[in-house]
């Protein structure tokens, strides 16, 4: 393990990935590639301004946190000046803004799935109060997570639309939390890939275990809901089948590679994390529907103690990772099915386990 325990270095996600709003930008229709541009300029200066800080290798947290969240809503008003002005608190009722509610919501089906589940107390372990803003922007057509809160745009209400509409889309940014205070994989290439596929797989975790579906039930699409009347797709990803969510004249199509066959070697979008992150989150797929079940138990048991057990550098590839969860699922589960299960999926994907 990598002896270093603080670090800080640039992390900053949006959950539509760079190279759909690239593709946007160089439209001939104005309107949509100059919200295009706007947005990724947006997200450029978000890039360069916040830097996470990383805590890798934090101890047990002193004292007890609390079983309940402790979420505040803010409202940035159309505006990009954060947090925005609070409107919604814990105890409050519901707010007359759907947008408020989902949020809301969307915190505490994350909170729930990783304290009911996992026994973690929020974010970090400690109870770390969930934070959001709605409204943010003027037709902002992304979500983020920038290391305190997450932070919603309403969409354009043509290619996008309110970014609070799908729960994994909260639980993904979330959990970008779960990993910059667990393994803190590198933004970067194969561990930015994996950071991404994190983030996509308990994303997924989260809405699955809110709806009460198991592997079987599930659509394994993230950001399902997310897309606009005028895109011909389901979502911004698919684990179970990467590079078939959506096929559009505006949108382009889904690149993500589902094997390593088709492994994408690029420079843009810091080495293509939200693009080789099919990999990895297509062998959690097929893992999770082989074994059969709640994906949340078995195979989401061997992705989060291999993310906070400690061994996973920071710098991780995927093989690297594979084989940690093989050792871990042989300590939890043996050397029978789940096991064999695990490495059958690996090997699907093309990425060496042992």
């Amino acid at each position: 393990m990598n002896p270093e325990a603080t670090e800080s270095h640039p992390v900053f996600c949006t959950i539509v990935p760079p190279h759909v709003l690239d593709t946007l930008s160089q439209l001939e229709d104005e309107n949509r590639s100059q919200r295009a541009l706007r947005t990724l300029e947006h997200d450029a200066l978000q890039r360069t301004r916040r830097r996470i800080t990383t805590v890798r290798g934090l101890g047990a947290p002193t004292g007890t946190a609390s079983d309940k969240p402790n979420r505040t809503i803010y409202d940035a008003k159309h505006q990009e000046t954060l947090p925005g002005k609070k409107v919604h608190s814990e105890d409050d009722k519901p707010s007359k803004d759907a947008s408020v509610n989902r949020a809301h919501a969307g915190l505490g089906a994350t909170f729930e799935l990783y304290l009911k589940v996992y026994g973690r107390h929020s974010i970090d372990d400690a109870g770390l109060p969930l934070n959001a803003t709605v409204h943010y922007g003027e037709n902002y057509d992304n979500a983020f997570w920038d290391g305190q809160r997450m932070v919603f745009g309403d969409g354009d209400n043509d290619l996008f639309l309110d970014f609070t509409i799908p729960v994994d889309v909260i639980g993904h940014e979330l959990t970008h939390g779960v990993t910059q205070h667990t393994a803190n994989l590198d933004y970067f290439g194969q561990s930015g890939a994996l950071n991404e596929s994190m983030s996509d797989v308990f994303g997924a975790l989260i809405k699955q275990y809110a709806l009460g579906q198991n592997a079987a039930q599930a659509d394994w699409l993230i950001g399902a809901g997310l897309l606009g009347p005028n895109v011909t797709g389901e979502a911004l990803r698919s684990m179970k089948a990467p590079g078939t969510a959506y096929d559009d004249d505006v949108l382009g199509k889904d690149p993500q590679p589902a094997t390593m066959d088709d492994y994408v070697k690029t420079s843009r979008d810091n080495g293509g994390v939200h693009i080789n992150s099919g990999i990895p989150n297509h062998a959690f797929y097929l893992l999770a529907t082989a074994l059969g079940g709640n994906a949340w138990e078995r195979a989401g048991q061997i992705w989060y103690a291999t993310l906070t057990g400690g061994e996973l550098d920071k710098d991780a590839q995927f093989d690297d990772f594979a084989r940690l969860t093989v050792a871990t699922a042989r300590t939890k589960y043996g050397e029978g099915d789940v096991l064999q299960a695990l490495l059958k999926a690996w090997s699907q994907v093309g990425v060496p386990a042992t």
